[in-house]
């Protein structure tokens, strides 16, 4: 049946290139536009400062988009909520294929309005069916693939494939196609294929000014077995775009809040100057509004130049709540659901009373562009990931919601007084190699327990340990403090007076007596290989005492010269123009210490508001270089909220 669906809708695709013909009915479509034609109407200036302001929509509302009421009242929704520079329209979803007609009077509504035009693909055939994707080695499927992006290159200067230009298809065809590869390898090698001929090429043979730009979801760790291939992606297409949703943390993709923020990093690192933006959808909004602009804050802390609102749909949809106002309102937290859904006044004197979620962007992004204008480039500590690697996904996440500024590389680092080198280093088989090279230069790495079980031979040559497949159940970290649960990590095991256990844990509350390192030190020439033992559940480096943190945070974070001390679920972002943001994203106040070498910082003072923040003490706390002096600040911050500095001398 789909076989025959699709064969159908090739034809109607063919139909789309011909001027004055249709897709299905409705109205009578204008005259094709010319390839040459400007699809965008960039507006003078943009409305916000440091970044951009976009909604995507969906083919399905692009389609509702020939009932001019139906488009100038659900747009007054938006726009007056929500400022908004530019919108994507979509051309094709699930087998939906939008006609001139409609395209053509979406975009020049909102030229009409200064808004930007660009267009966008979702290379589905049914979303629902668990995102049931092209197969792209069928010829009728290829076909059909092509044509979709003629007819949007055709109609737009600029075009964006939405997260599903993957394949999860195993029919017969691609069964027999993929031979005796891996499904990794065949996907990878299919997709970039399809990526160039399929879509690429013929956009531009339309029309040769279109950039085409590829949006990467969330669930990066996983990329390549889907045949997403960001060693050749990002410089095989135009552009690239960030997923940058992680919604409820505890379900389903198991996405921790710094993802909204650390996916960007490492989006630009693989092709610095060519991530556009981010992108956020509604998901999470029911654990409370917070939750929400939490994901759009965090995105633009990144300082990417623009975000993408997915979708149209929602932010007409979705209605404000009293479910959306969480238990912790009304202390006076950075995201302020009283003040978000108050009626307010726009600039010709009407009071415009908020009715949908359009509003918490509108005020969220606003909030936040007032602070992002006055940041640096991000910076933070660099962990090697090589292109398709698998282990510990996803653990850099884990490690920014513990306060470690995160920056994730394709590449070693080779310009680092400390790297990062989780499971998924052992991808590179010249790792040790570097490891060698890196502490022979007196500088230091940092190992986890999964990359030790990795490639145990290999980390030998530096020392000899192990990481058993015995357990350990711990709760007491003995003068570094006690979790409030008990919880499994992996037994690091290391020859005595070889090592030296910097952090430990144990349970003797219950009667144990062994301990087992959770940071142990390994000599290594004039440099130091530590091991971070990570627990079985990630989720259980929250529950690591304070202390244990401030251990890890010191060791870790000699590049930058400032950490913070406290307990876990509050993020660090550091900029290089001497500014930071600190971020509580617990349920409850939180106190903690921003500790900075004294020849860094003698004072904060806050980007917002201008108050000066002293130090409270000067202390020595590495016993091996103690001529290295820190001075210490404290502040408070509420739940989900956050406090941002300048510091100096």
């Amino acid at each position: 049946m789909k076989r025959k669906l699709l064969s159908i809708l090739l034809l109607a695709a063919a139909m789309v290139a011909n001027a004055g013909q249709k897709i299905s009915g409705g109205n009578e479509t204008l005259p094709s536009p010319r390839t040459n034609e400007t699809s965008q109407s960039a507006p003078s200036k943009g409305k916000y400062d440091s970044f951009k302001v976009s909604i995507y929509v969906r083919a399905y509302e692009v389609d509702k988009m020939k009932d001019m009421h139906w488009l100038d009242s659900t747009w007054n929704v938006i726009s007056r909520q929500l400022d908004v520079d530019k919108i994507y329209l979509e051309t094709h979803r699930d087998l939906l294929i939008v006609d001139d007609a409609t395209l053509d009077q979406a975009k020049k509504f909102f030229q009409s309005k200064g808004i930007e035009t660009a267009g966008g693909i979702t290379y589905t055939i049914d979303e629902s069916n668990s995102f049931e994707t092209f197969c792209y080695s069928d010829p009728e499927h290829r076909k059909m693939v092509q044509k979709i992006a003629e007819h949007t290159a055709k109609h737009f200067d600029e075009f964006i494939l939405d997260d599903f230009f993957f394949t999860s298809c195993k029919s017969d065809i691609e069964i027999k196609t993929k031979g005796t590869q891996s499904w990794t390898d065949y996907r990878l090698k299919l997709m970039t294929e399809a990526g160039r001929n399929l879509v690429l090429n013929p956009a531009k043979k339309v029309n040769p000014k279109v950039k085409v730009i590829i949006k990467y979801p969330n669930w990066y760790d996983h990329f390549q077995g889907l045949g997403f291939n960001l060693e050749q992606g990002p410089q095989l297409f135009d552009g690239i775009w960030t997923g940058t949703e992680t919604r409820d943390p505890g379900s389903n993709q198991h996405l921790q809040n710094y993802l909204s923020y650390n996916v960007i990093r490492y989006f630009h690192n693989l092709r610095p100057g060519h991530n556009g933006g981010g992108w956020v959808d509604s998901g999470g909004i029911q654990m409370g509004m917070d939750r929400y602009a939490e994901q759009l804050h965090l995105t633009m802390l990144s300082k990417t130049p623009e975000i993408i609102l997915f979708a149209y749909n929602q932010l007409i949809g979705v209605d404000l709540r009293p479910e959306f106002r969480t238990p912790w309102q009304g202390q006076g937290t950075s995201f302020n659901y009283d003040e978000m859904v108050a009626p307010f006044k726009q600039k010709d004197g009407s009071t415009v009373v908020p009715t949908t979620m359009a509003r918490i962007a509108g005020v969220t992004l606003r909030q936040t562009d007032e602070l992002t204008k006055k940041l640096g480039n991000p910076v933070g500590i660099k962990s090697y990931k090589p292109f398709h690697a698998l282990g510990e996904d996803f653990l850099q996440n884990y490690l920014g919601m513990i306060g470690l500024p995160m920056d994730m590389y394709p590449a070693f680092p080779t310009d680092q007084k400390v790297v990062l080198l989780t499971a998924q280093a052992a991808k590179d088989p010249t790792v040790v190699d570097k490891i060698k090279k890196q502490l022979q230069s007196g500088r230091d790495v940092v190992i986890t327990s999964g990359l030790l079980k990795s490639i145990p031979e290999k980390i030998a040559e530096v020392s000899e340990l192990r990481c058993t497949d015995l357990k350990a159940i711990v709760n007491d970290f003995g003068k570094y403090g006690q979790s409030k649960r008990e919880f499994l990590i992996p037994q690091v095991l290391y020859q005595t007076n070889d090592c030296w256990e910097i952090v430990s844990a144990g349970r003797p509350l219950t009667g144990g007596v062994s301990g087992y390192p959770i940071v142990l030190r390994a000599p290594f020439s004039t440099g130091n290989m530590y091991v971070l033992t990570i627990p079985d559940d990630m989720g259980n480096l929250y529950d690591y005492p304070a202390s244990a943190l401030n251990e890890i945070r010191r060791i870790m974070s000699k590049d930058l010269g400032i950490y913070i001390e406290g307990p876990s679920k509050v993020g660090l972002f550091l900029y290089d123009n001497q500014t930071l943001v600190v971020e509580n994203f617990n349920d409850e106040p939180v106190e903690i210490h921003v500790v900075a070498d004294e020849k860094m910082a003698s004072k904060l003072t806050d980007l917002l508001g201008g108050e000066v923040l002293n130090y409270i003490t000067t202390v020595s706390l590495d016993k091996r270089n103690p001529s290295i002096r820190q001075n210490v600040f404290r502040l408070s911050l509420l739940p989900h909220s956050y406090k941002a500095f300048k510091y100096s001398k």
